[in-house]
């Protein structure tokens, strides 16, 4: 018997609408917190109808990574303003330290580095770029860099085509950043750190961008033994 096929179905307009929007909060283009256009204007902007641009908006409010407020606008919700995720559950149940998650981090990121090497486009490469850049000026400016260096995380997670993979880093930053931002304020308060990290990104990008599986795994595992080293000197 032949196999069972399913007819090929075109994807709804509001989903596309919903994969853009989506896709530029969690690699950090809208920040939390911030104010994204009105229907009228995305609906320009998309060259789409409103009613598609309010069902993309509503299924990204039901998801809680929008905040609808009456009288004021549409806004990214802030990691601080969501319902404990399962991931912060399951580090306090567990009474998991830093040292456990970065061990966690390292399994899933090398291999996240190596698989960017075989699979990033210039979409990709341009976002990276762009995360470094905004790293050195946030520095420069004063700042601790911490949003920079979450973006170049998960552009490396886009880079590997892996929906799943997307998912899961986009929950592990907003807890390393939200729910733990104090000890990874000590990582970045100490001089020459963000400096080191900025090298380290560079070398992970290089590598990436080289197509060199091998060297982006390796370049990857320096930077997390590095992170990891410091907080199990500081007893973390």
């Amino acid at each position: 018997m032949p196999p069972k096929l399913k007819p090929i179905r075109p994807k709804r307009i509001s989903d596309q609408v919903f994969d853009q929007l989506r896709e530029l909060i969690f690699r950090g283009e809208f920040k939390a917190g911030e104010k994204i256009l009105t229907e009228r204007e995305l609906a320009e902007a998309f060259g789409v109808s409103r009613t598609s641009v309010r069902d993309a908006i509503n299924k990204l409010v039901v998801m809680g990574l929008l905040d609808q407020k009456q009288g004021q606008g549409t806004f990214v919700r802030s990691p601080e303003s969501k319902e404990k995720s399962l991931l912060a559950t399951m580090v306090e149940s567990q009474d998991a330290s830093i040292a456990d998650l970065l061990e966690v981090r390292m399994g899933l990121e090398c291999n996240a580095a190596a698989m960017a090497a075989s699979r990033a486009v210039e979409k990709d490469f341009q976002f990276m770029e762009k995360s470094i850049e905004e790293m050195q000026k946030e520095v420069k400016s004063g700042r601790l860099g911490t949003e920079a260096d979450a973006s170049f995380h998960m552009a490396i997670a886009y880079a590997t085509n892996n929906p799943l993979q997307v998912f899961i880093m986009k929950n592990f930053y907003d807890f390393l950043f939200t729910g733990i931002k104090v000890n990874l304020e000590g990582l970045y308060k100490i001089p020459g750190n963000i400096d080191t990290i900025l090298e380290q990104h560079t070398r992970i990008y290089q590598a990436i961008r080289g197509g060199d599986p091998d060297a982006a795994f390796r370049a990857m595992k320096q930077h997390i033994d590095f992170v990891y080293d410091f907080f199990e000197g500081q007893g973390s």
